[in-house]
């Protein structure tokens, strides 16, 4: 079977900066990637490269910032007030999770300055090319629980039941 919309692939990989450095790691993790394709739940460049590939392909894959997750926008830099955050102690690098227009967001403290900070909401990899090595360990048809979720759902769910609360 081959990867196309509408079915649930499951890969390990291996995520490098531009000059090789190691940034994510599935099989370290023990943790392969499970995802909906063509329901973007991975970067449209990366999802092009595996779109009809197979089971057990292995692939390198190198993407420009504009293809992962954008260029950089100095604009998604502003100050907020030291009271925005739920911690007393803040410093450069910090990253929290906040809700956005688009859903959540990582905002990252660029910068201290009494009681004011510096944040920035580009995505942490914005600006940086990327590189994938692939292993496709599955491609399997989405259940239509997933195609209504817009992602997989946990092996131990009971499809059926999702289904019929999902589906008149």
């Amino acid at each position: 079977m081959t990867i196309a919309p509408q079915r649930v692939v499951t890969l390990h990989y291996v995520l490098s900066d531009a000059d090789g450095g190691v940034l994510d790691d599935s099989r370290a993790r023990q943790q392969p990637l499970e995802y909906l394709h063509g329901h973007r739940n991975i970067v449209a460049g990366l999802e092009r490269a595996l779109d009809g590939r197979e089971a057990g392909a292995q692939l390198t894959v190198t993407l420009m910032p504009a293809e992962a997750y954008g260029l950089r926008d100095e604009a998604l830099e502003r100050q907020v007030g030291r009271d925005a955050f739920p911690v007393p102690e803040l410093s450069p690098g910090m990253r929290f999770q906040t809700p956005g227009d688009d859903g959540p967001e990582i905002v990252t403290i660029r910068e201290v300055r009494g009681d004011s900070v510096l944040i920035d909401t580009n995505h942490p990899l914005a600006g940086h090319t990327l590189r994938y090595a692939l292993e496709v360990l599955s491609v399997r048809d989405a259940s239509r629980a997933e195609l209504a979720k817009g992602h997989p759902l946990p092996p131990d769910t009971d499809h059926s039941q999702v289904e019929d609360k999902k589906l008149p």
